[in-house]
């Protein structure tokens, strides 16, 4: 009888989370960044279609990086989950931290599975207040990376996925307080034009986000001459 191949468990772990984070770092980062009404998300991904950010609820919004097919079974599982529990009980009982915490149960499952591969993505789940409370838009952002792992952030700007670290000290030398949502959508294109060490035309970049000002449904997206105007001076 032939005797199974041996891999010590810490070893197991460590390839697993190497394989995930190559994965995720050979895609484009995606930038999400606090501003005074709110969050917006900027990523380049010239695709009209397959995009990496939508609203799960009213005032939830997700944002991913990695693999498409399996952020996206994340991000409709999401849906169905915010559905049920708001029809159950009630669309303010609808949270991100819930829904970070499913997520959270759910990478972390197929992490430790040991049988098929870990997923390749990171996840961002943002939730607007329901009324701005005088100091912004009353923001929670919960980052989710490959293994469940919730990472804690400052609620200033967070980046995921790509090269990470000059896009991230771009951002602390431009980002400020209280900026307005245009303003914060140029810090974040500037930043990962830097980044990147070219031009990045606004036809290539997608956006969306949160914004406390809007009615019921706090998501928006922008397009063609309304993404224009926001990125260019």
């Amino acid at each position: 009888m032939a005797t199974p191949f041996y891999v010590a468990p810490e070893q197991f772990m460590k390839d697993r989370a190497e394989y995930a984070r190559k994965g995720i770092a050979r895609g484009r980062a995606l930038v999400a960044a606090e501003y005074r009404d709110g969050v917006v998300f900027v990523s380049e991904n010239p695709s009209r279609s397959l995009h990496k950010t939508s609203e799960i609820y009213d005032r939830i919004g997700f944002a991913a990086v990695g693999r498409y097919n399996e952020f996206e079974s994340m991000r409709v599982a999401g849906i169905r989950l915010a559905d049920v529990k708001g029809y159950q009980y009630a669309r303010e009982d609808v949270t991100a931290k819930a829904l970070a915490n499913a997520y959270s149960q759910a990478l972390g499952a197929i992490f430790m599975g040991g049988e098929a591969k870990p997923y390749e993505v990171e996840l961002l789940i943002a939730e607007v207040g329901h009324e701005p409370d005088g100091e912004g838009a009353g923001l929670d952002l919960y980052h989710i990376i490959y293994d469940g792992s919730i990472v804690p952030h400052d609620h200033r700007f967070v980046v995921i996925g790509g090269e990470t670290e000059p896009i991230e000290q771009s951002l602390q030398q431009q980002w400020t307080p209280g900026m307005d949502r245009d303003a914060a959508i140029r810090t974040c294109v500037d930043a990962l034009r830097a980044a990147a060490g070219r031009p990045i035309e606004s036809d290539d970049l997608e956006v969306s986000g949160l914004d406390i000002t809007r009615q019921r449904r706090r998501f928006f997206r922008l397009r063609d001459e309304a993404l224009r105007a926001a990125v260019e001076r």
